[in-house]
């Protein structure tokens, strides 16, 4: 069994800057992706960023530019440095784990970011 643990959401102003982290533990793996996810009141669940391994970076258009996702060396914990943040940005900010190229994912309870003046 996985689990999977977000921190770093938290209440911001336009224009600041947060950092999640996303700890996956339970087994001694190097996850094949680890990936952020969000959803805001009354919206699906949608792509933020995913790192996968072998592959570049992916994210989405709307963050482009101003977010990174990053891993550290040992692959299990995974991080979305978020700059130039904007009111639109805020949501539940949810990590996924994917353990290897195929079988299940596994989702993280979900931290709350909040970008408002």
């Amino acid at each position: 069994q996985v689990q999977v643990v977000e921190s770093g959401g938290g209440l911001v102003q336009p224009g600041g800057s947060l950092r999640l982290s996303c700890k996956a533990s339970g087994s001694d793996f190097f996850p094949y992706a680890m990936g952020w996810y969000r959803q805001a009141p009354g919206k699906q669940r949608d792509l933020v960023a995913i790192d996968t391994f072998g592959r570049r970076s992916e994210y989405a258009d709307s963050v482009q530019g101003r977010f990174t996702i990053s891993r550290d060396s040992a692959g299990s914990t995974v991080y979305l440095q978020m700059n130039s943040l904007k009111p639109e940005d805020t949501a539940v900010y949810y990590c996924k784990v994917r353990p290897s190229a195929i079988g299940n994912d596994y989702w993280g309870q979900g931290t709350q970011v909040t970008v408002s003046s």
